[in-house]
């Protein structure tokens, strides 16, 4: 599947994510989070029936790799959004959007009843795209996240009901 997409005189196509993806997202995964995944970790877990995912594709520049990606996860009627990351040099582009736009494409076709997502309380890009897309806060998970310096951060956990 390819889903073309054009902003900011830039196109960019959605591609499901292949093993063969996981070294470019672990490059993308190591910009933000702490600890970074590797590519055996992304690779493992793309392996897994119930993973699935998206990447954004520069179309101008296809050999460069992802741009951007999100991987989640599927079962028993729920989802979670595993992880989600965007290459600092292609932010601020509605590549976050695209990506989870893709995802909420195939949990309607499925007929998932709701998705759950943890994101860094900090994150204010991030909470307001997805307070956008129809997510709500149902809980906090206290130094879920760690930073760069060793400092722990706090998790909003968010849902979204698909029905």
């Amino acid at each position: 599947m390819r889903i073309p997409f054009v902003r900011s005189g830039r196109d960019y196509a959605v591609e499901p994510l292949r093993a063969e993806d996981s070294a470019a997202l672990a490059r993308i995964h190591r910009e933000d989070f702490v600890p970074p995944w590797n590519e055996d970790d992304f690779e493992t877990m793309l392996g897994q029936d119930v993973m699935f995912g998206y990447k954004a594709v520069d179309t101008g520049k296809p050999r460069a790799g992802a741009a951007g990606f999100v991987l989640a996860r599927s079962m028993a009627g729920e989802a979670e959004i595993i992880t989600i990351a965007v290459a600092r040099a292609h932010r601020r582009r509605g590549l976050g959007r695209l990506l989870m736009d893709a995802v909420l494409r195939d949990l309607h076709a499925v007929r998932a009843t709701a998705l759950f997502l943890e994101v860094d309380e900090k994150n204010a890009a991030a909470i307001a795209l997805y307070k956008k897309l129809g997510f709500r806060e149902v809980g906090k998970r206290a130094g879920y996240y760690r930073s760069a310096v060793g400092t722990p951060g706090n998790a909003l956990v968010m849902r979204r009901d698909l029905r």
